[in-house]
């Protein structure tokens, strides 16, 4: 390039700091110090000053500016691309806010390029045709430069390529490549301008013709008809990527495209300006709804304040009357506190009085006790068990009958005949006890004869069980038996001994085995009929265990009473006889703790039988 060499002399600069040259540069083109407006439509790189093409228009300027400072080539220096990049940020904002909308030279995209031919076929997408590019035989095959490399150096030149096509064939590299550019109209003024710069140099198609393909250095041009209809490597790949398409052709597609998508966008805006009306109800109705609404929450507000206000005010009267009420409890409480206190040293003067009193009559108990007649409270309690031993002893003597008769009048005209009922009532529930205790074992026993019963049952099952796998497996060999049986009827009966002698021996097994399965069925048999009998006989048990335990259970009012235990009634009626009504229940309870203590004494009877006169009679101690 014209520059590259000039400035690889200078000092170049690191890429950090790029940002900063780039800064430098777009300061001076705004003072002026470079030049770039060379007239009313053209413009002039002042960092490309030995380049053979000086005038650009505005576009083309701006896409060589940002083309060569975005460009990767390792050809552009730092400072180069730095510089480029100034340029294009000063042609976007200083030259474009001077001269307006009419200053800047860029076409619409939707209008084709002036001095193009509307009727002329081109391929499109719009392709560019270079030739004669170097190549060098290497084994045996051409090779060449890489259509990356050519693509930045045209990209550097400002015609911004999408992609380069090296064409290749059965020799290698053919010299040609195909050049792509945008399939818009910014494209085929790419496409235009890398056509009419090769033609400015001499290097266009009408040179390469003229030449006879012996000229030095690249030719290229816009691919049309002529190339596309070509026999050639480069009519076959124009084939393969695109069609022919006049100007016109694609100005009317466009202008359908165009008109179909202003219809579809009107259609759009139609719904969008419908749906934009449906809102704007929504929005007023909810508007209109959402300002009720807030009046209402604001009279609610309103309310709820209110009556936070009532609810606090009742409360603060309602806690001044509860503390007003608890200082009256208080005072009351401290007033029957102080009462308590009172009563509570009383209450334990009188329990040391009581404590006193109690000791003192403890004595007299003890004084009274021993005066008493022991032997009548005695006999009160063994009376019947004395008159029957008596009887039996007397063997018919009317003496001693009579004498028995005349202790049992005296000690019923002088006791209840009550403690008498309580004395037939103990012998009663010692009878209980025994009946008790004997229903017990007997309960015990049927749960026994159960559990014998329950074992002897499942060793049955168990029994049975193997029973009828065996009677199972009988059966079995003897299925087996049978078909063997049938397989040799089958084979046929030729004469064979041994088979006539093994089938004789196998229908005596079968027969035996048969006879052993009929007395297992018999057996088992029998053993289901006594299994029944014997569950028959356990369901019986099992229901006279039931009743049993229900009669048990019946017999609840019997209850528990302690050995030796007397009831003070009887004791209570005679003190209340004896003594009148002053202190009858203090003189009952006396005597009962004193008959209690006798009962303790094992070797304390309260009968004799003495010899008077030849005769047998009953006293008491």
């Amino acid at each position: 390039m014209g520059n590259s060499s000039d400035d690889s002399l200078e000092e170049d600069i690191s890429e950090s700091e790029i940002e900063e040259y780039e800064d430098k540069s777009y300061e001076e083109l705004k003072n002026g110090n470079h030049h770039v407006k060379t007239s009313g439509e053209s413009f002039s790189c002042p960092y490309c000053s030995k380049k053979k093409k000086r005038d650009y228009l505005y576009k083309e300027l701006l896409q060589h500016a940002i083309g060569v400072g975005k460009s990767s080539s390792e050809k552009r220096s730092m400072k180069d691309k730095a510089n480029h990049l100034a340029l294009a940020k000063y042609l976007e904002k200083d030259i474009m806010d001077v001269d307006g909308p009419s200053g800047g030279p860029s076409k619409p995209k939707s209008e084709a390029p002036l001095g193009c031919d509307h009727d002329e076929m081109f391929v499109w997408p719009w392709t560019g045709v270079v030739v004669n590019i170097p190549t060098e035989l290497r084994d045996g095959r051409y090779i060449g430069g890489s259509g990356s490399k050519l693509r930045d150096e045209l990209t550097a030149r400002g015609f911004n390529p999408i992609r380069v096509h090296p064409l290749w064939n059965y020799r290698g590299h053919s010299g040609c490549a195909a050049v792509e550019f945008n399939k818009d109209w910014p494209g085929l003024h790419n496409a235009m301008s890398f056509e009419k710069e090769y033609e400015a140099d001499h290097h266009g198609k009408k040179d390469w013709i003229a030449s006879n393909g012996r000229g030095s250095g690249l030719y290229a041009w816009v691919a049309r008809a002529d190339d596309y209809k070509a026999a050639s490597i480069i009519g076959e790949h124009l084939r393969k990527i695109g069609d022919l398409k006049t100007i016109s052709d694609i100005m009317a597609e466009e202008a359908r495209k165009q008109s179909k998508l202003v219809s579809n966008l009107t259609n759009v805006i139609e719904v969008k300006n419908k749906h934009l009306e449906e809102m704007k109800r929504i929005v007023s109705e909810a508007s209109v709804s959402l300002n009720n609404l807030i009046e209402e929450k604001d009279k609610l507000h309103q309310a709820y304040n209110e009556e936070i206000r009532k609810i606090q005010m009742s409360a603060r009267d309602h806690f001044q009357k509860i503390f007003n009420d608890h200082e009256k409890l208080k005072l009351q409480l401290e007033s029957h506190k102080r009462e308590l206190d009172l009563r509570g040293r009383e209450l334990e003067k009188r329990e040391a009085h009581n404590e006193n009193e109690r000791k003192k009559l403890c004595e007299e108990i003890e004084k009274v006790v021993l005066r008493h007649d022991q032997g009548k409270l005695c006999l009160l309690f063994f009376l019947s068990d004395s008159i029957i031993d008596l009887c039996e002893l007397s063997s018919g003597d009317t003496s001693v009958l009579s004498s028995c008769k005349h202790v049992h009048v005296r000690l019923v005209c002088d006791t209840d005949f009550s403690f008498f009922q309580n004395v037939m009532k103990n012998s009663s529930l010692q009878l209980a006890a025994v009946e008790q205790q004997k229903a017990d074992e007997k309960v015990y026993k049927l749960a026994e004869d159960q559990k014998k019963q329950k074992e002897n049952l499942h060793r049955r099952i168990i029994q049975l069980e193997k029973q009828l796998d065996a009677k199972q497996a009988l059966e079995l060999e003897i299925e087996r038996l049978r078909g063997t049986l049938n397989v040799m009827k089958h084979m046929g009966d030729d004469g064979d001994m041994e088979i006539l002698k093994k089938m004789d021996s196998m229908l005596k097994v079968l027969r035996e085995k048969e006879g052993e399965l009929e007395d297992l069925e018999a057996l088992n048999q029998t053993l289901i009929v006594k299994e029944r009998k014997s569950n028959d006989e356990l369901q019986e048990a099992r229901k006279e265990l039931i009743s049993g335990l229900k009669e048990m259970s019946g017999r609840a009012h019997i209850g528990v009473k302690r050995m030796g235990e007397l009831d003070n009634k009887p004791f209570h009626e005679a003190c209340k006889r004896k003594y009148g009504v002053a202190e009858p229940e203090e003189r009952a309870l006396e005597l009962c703790s004193l008959w209690e203590e006798f009962l303790r004494d094992s070797e304390w009877h309260p009968f004799k039988v003495v010899e008077i006169e030849g005769k047998h009679q009953v006293s008491i101690w």
